[in-house]
């Protein structure tokens, strides 16, 4: 078993992640680890033996993923609010993945931002909808899929782990999120899922977009340059749109 425990965790900080992981456990997408019990001060999962990451891995990785999902859900958000990192998640439900992007992902996470950023990132919700790509079902997603919550297990399958941030959005969150730091074997991450389902036209273009919110997390986290890092992307989605 494989147990986390945090001084002093906000409400529902384990409860979140045990939601999380029941909420992507879907038949034919990528294992998740069983959770054993879980309490107001930590949570205990089975053991994952981990392994090195393969191209074959990553090929079956890929398919399972957009296998997870292509399994709908209702609405865009979650039946409850959820964590990234150690910051709450608010995950309200909004009728359009667009509102709940602005509403939910980005105007909670700008206060750190200087004017001049700050101002880059409401350029992108005055825009949203304009660049938001076609419309699509709300998709269920790990929500926090950097490479660290990627477990390359000694059984040949790439396992999904710490998903505190769990919900119904667009599905290239995630595959944006794997870019944003790199992961092993992306591209044939990135082919296999493509093989299963096709990303729309102009993915590629919005990959900043769904890349902003996860960099005005780092900036209430960390500060340093990730501000300016959020207004740069912010000002490529624009362009790129």
């Amino acid at each position: 078993m494989f147990a986390k425990t945090l001084r002093d965790p906000p409400p529902g900080f384990f409860a979140a992640e045990a939601r999380g992981l029941a909420l992507i456990a879907v038949a034919g997408g990528p294992p998740v680890p069983g959770v054993v019990g879980v309490g107001d001060d930590g949570l205990v999962l089975d053991w994952v033996e981990p392994g090195a990451p393969t191209r074959a891995i990553a090929e079956i990785f890929g398919h399972r993923l957009a296998t997870m999902h292509a399994t709908v859900l209702p609405d865009f958000g979650g039946s409850a609010d959820g964590f990234i990192g150690s910051l709450p998640l608010p995950n309200a439900t909004r009728p359009s993945w667009s509102r709940f992007y602005v509403e939910q992902r980005i105007l909670p996470y700008v206060a750190a931002l200087s004017n001049v950023e700050r101002r880059a990132i409401e350029r992108v919700c005055e825009s949203i909808d304009e660049i938001a790509g076609p419309p699509e079902p709300p998709a269920r997603i790990h929500g926090d899929l950097w490479s660290g919550n990627l477990l390359w297990g000694a059984d040949g399958a790439a396992w999904l782990v710490d998903a505190a941030g769990a919900h119904g959005g667009h599905r290239e969150t995630d595959l944006a999120m794997l870019q944003l730091f790199g992961a092993p074997h992306l591209e044939v991450i990135l082919s296999a899922y493509q093989e299963i389902s096709p990303l729309a036209d102009g993915w590629q273009h919005r990959v900043q977009l769904h890349q902003l919110h996860p960099l005005l997390v780092h900036t209430t986290l960390f500060g340093g340059g990730y501000g300016a890092r959020a207004a740069a992307a912010a000002a490529s989605a624009i362009g790129g749109g």
